[in-house]
């Protein structure tokens, strides 16, 4: 419940942010503070929208507010997502680029992550489906075939089958670093498995693109104790985020839209790996909090 409030308190003060929050009773929408309860009967027809921005703006002038929002909220929680499939940006951010050629040099890997942090056509690739992807307050998994396990904290961007950015959502790309570092050709097994994508609280949706000096936080807790900390502002990106969008839709059709995460600013070190009941929460400024628990 406090980490809602949490989320709440940060939005109260920005006037034109709208917060989609799925649930079990249809769609919450929270802006400025207050809650507006939709029945929809195509969350994917609904959310694919160019105009999403101004619809919402149409949309909760017709309708009532409602009370318990945030208790809905709390109780009934789903991911954002249905039909739409989940992809990510790799090595985006120096940082990642340090830290994928350090866990791949045995492998003599190193030199394909130092080529694509420079090369014009960047790292793309599939990461889950609804199936695959869990939404806040739900458990994500570390393989049992990997000693090295993290998540990674990225800005996520849902973009509309018309190659529009419309909204923003926190993504956790759990990653086998034990995997991929032996053989860069193996990033699907290090990447996509069950339970391997958490998305959420909500998608975030507003009249202008995120500012540069957004944060993203990462929390790990381990019996109820920091054994993680570490933040980081996309201003740090490399790439500009239309730039991902339009390699991801080349030659490549969404007809529901799509997640793209941008890749991660945030890497544990190398004697760091995720245990079985970590908490792992990621913050980004204006969104809000996505807490997953490790299994």
């Amino acid at each position: 419940m406090a980490d809602y409030l949490l989320h709440l308190v940060n939005l109260k003060n920005i006037k034109m942010v709208y917060s989609i929050y799925k649930v079990k009773s249809g769609i919450i929408i929270q802006y400025n503070g207050e809650f507006f309860l939709l029945k929809v009967n195509d969350w994917n027809e609904f959310i694919n929208d160019d105009q999403l921005y101004e619809n919402l703006k149409k949309e909760i002038s017709t309708i009532e507010k409602i009370k318990d929002g945030n208790l809905i909220i709390e109780n009934e929680p789903l991911p954002p997502i249905d039909k739409q499939e989940v992809w990510a940006a790799g090595v985006t951010y120096y940082k990642s680029k340090e830290a994928r050629m350090s866990e791949s040099k045995t492998s003599e890997g190193e030199v394909f992550y130092d080529k694509v942090y420079s090369a014009d056509r960047p790292e793309l690739f599939f990461k889950a489906t609804a199936q695959k992807t869990v939404g806040s307050g739900d458990w994500v998994k570390i393989r049992k075939d990997s000693d090295w396990n993290v998540p990674e904290p990225e800005l996520t961007l849902f973009i509309t089958s018309n190659h529009k950015i419309v909204g923003y959502t926190v993504g956790n790309d759990m990653s086998s670093r034990s995997i991929e570092g032996e053989n860069p050709l193996y990033l699907p097994q290090a990447k996509v498995y069950d339970r391997c994508a958490g998305l959420g609280p909500c998608i975030t949706v507003s009249d202008k693109p995120l500012d540069g000096k957004t944060q993203i936080t990462m929390h790990i807790l381990r019996n109820g104790r920091t054994e993680y900390l570490e933040s980081i502002s996309i201003n740090q990106m490399k790439r500009k985020h239309q730039e991902l969008v339009d390699y991801l839709f080349k030659e490549y059709e969404f007809p529901y839209g799509c997640f793209l995460m941008t890749g991660t600013g945030i890497v544990p070190p190398n004697d760091f790996t995720l245990q079985t009941n970590d908490e792992i929460r990621i913050t980004i400024d204006s969104i809000g909090t996505l807490i997953n628990f490790v299994r």
